[in-house]
């Protein structure tokens, strides 16, 4: 205000009145904290500001915590998805040591209204980047490596002055316990603020810290010290040094002091709201389970060509996933889909008693399904369809099932060949039952293997 009122006199002299104006600032700011030894808002240099905390706001989400702390405030909420949905890194990040994936992952938001500012809202610039990398940092350390789901962090700032980050901490692990993430131990950050004395040589003779910095000690201080830890160390820390050459050794070891003592302050507000992870998600929380499938039933269980996989995922809704030979991973968004997913791969694996087939045996199958690469036929009645490939159909080289004329309902006879140790597949063949070719390299068919 007073910047405009001396542009409007002296309009030519624009910046050398906000040039002015942030001298004066910063020398009456130093001299009320060094001299008067008081802050601006009345608090003790190691005084927080008033907090308070609230968990479980809206039913439809996995977690969520709203944090005050001063003029600071943060909305966090937290989203549960399967493990592919897991964030994948570039080609060159992952060729230069980075991770190729990211199973936690923290977005965070400063819109313009957070500073009474109308604007749009444009795409995160370095500071909101640099911000919410910071607090991922704090937060990573106590999520559990073998979480089975891909947790997204989503934390949005509705009101700033002053050490936005560190409120994103706080509320982001408190939004996790309601999630029911099983973290190791709540996190807390804080961030530490310096005005310093200096001489002529600019070296510092006398400096003051100021513990949980609001937004004008921080713009008008000589120093940004933010650190997040939990009750037994430091998970993550940013300097920040403004107007200054450095810093010294005796200020870094009190600063950390006083952060790891208001940790305990904040950590014991935090507690008050929920002490620890929920021991159950909520009724809405996505479930993950791992299922083995014995080997001789695989084939069966995925199908040719992973035909029943596919169908479970369409007509369920259930991602199904391939772990190794005898695992599959399931993901549902509700426990209701889970249990008709379980249903139908229990019907799946359900054993069927069929007659024994000696290896050798003929039998006299029906065309159900044809498929550019064989046709699919049904050995027995009720047991699911097995592949006669076309390399088994003919002595000559068969391209298409259509080469021979073969359709549906149709009906020939194979010859039971065995199963596959390793997949537990079946296999048949129609060339087995031929005659050898002829030395014109062409043989007889029988015409009464083909009947309608």
């Amino acid at each position: 205000m007073v910047c405009g009122m001396f542009a409007e006199l002296f309009p030519t002299a624009t910046d050398l009145a906000e040039s002015a104006f942030s001298c004066v600032s910063r020398h009456c700011f130093r001299e009320v904290v060094l001299k008067r030894r008081a802050r601006f808002d009345g608090r003790g240099f190691s005084d927080l500001r008033p907090m308070n905390c609230q968990v479980d706001l809206k039913q439809p989400l996995h977690g969520s915590c709203l944090f005050q702390r001063g003029e600071t405030q943060v909305f966090s909420t937290v989203a549960l998805g399967s493990p592919k949905s897991a964030l994948k890194t570039d080609l060159i990040e992952a060729a230069m040591g980075g991770a190729k994936e990211e199973e936690f992952i923290l977005h965070y938001e400063f819109p313009p209204f957070c500073n009474n500012v109308i604007g749009p809202v444009l795409q995160h610039n370095r500071r909101e980047i640099g911000h919410g990398n910071l607090a991922e940092r704090a937060l990573l350390h106590v999520v559990p490596e073998e979480f089975p789901f891909t947790i997204r962090l989503s934390a949005q700032v509705l009101e700033s002055n002053g050490s936005s980050s560190m409120a994103t901490v706080c509320a982001g692990s408190l939004a996790l316990m309601d999630a029911a993430v099983p973290v190791s131990s709540a996190v807390a950050g804080v961030a530490c603020g310096l005005v310093c004395q200096e001489s002529d040589d600019g070296d510092i003779v006398d400096y003051t810290l100021l513990t949980d910095i609001s937004g004008i000690e921080d713009s008008l201080g000589d120093m940004d010290f933010k650190v997040a830890g939990t009750r037994h160390g430091i998970t993550a820390c940013q300097l920040d040094v403004k107007r200054i050459r450095g810093v010294t050794l005796p200020i870094i070891r009190d600063a950390l002091q006083a952060a790891t003592s208001a940790h305990q302050t904040v950590l014991d507000v935090m507690d008050s709201t929920l002490s620890e992870p929920r021991p159950e998600g909520k009724n809405n929380r996505p479930i993950y389970e791992i299922i083995e499938v014995p080997l001789p039933k695989r084939s069966r269980f995925v199908g040719v060509g992973g035909y029943n996989l596919r169908k479970i995922r369409k007509d369920i809704g259930v991602e199904i996933d391939n772990i190794d030979e005898t695992k599959f991973s399931l993901f549902a968004t509700t426990p209701e889909l889970m249990e008709e997913a379980k249903q139908c791969v229990n019907t799946l694996l359900k054993d069927i008693d069929f007659p024994a087939l000696e290896p050798g045996a003929v039998r006299t199958v029906k065309i159900k399904e044809i498929r550019d690469y064989g046709v699919m036929v049904e050995l027995f009645p009720g047991m699911p369809n097995v592949l006669l490939h076309v390399r088994e159909m003919d002595r000559k080289m068969v391209y298409h099932p259509s080469d021979m004329g073969l359709q549906v309902g149709q009906t020939l006879e194979v010859k039971y060949l065995g199963r596959d140790p390793t997949t537990g597949r079946i296999a048949i063949s129609r060339k087995a039952l031929l005659p050898p070719p002829t030395r014109s390299g062409t043989h007889r068919t029988n015409p009464s293997s083909f009947k309608r």
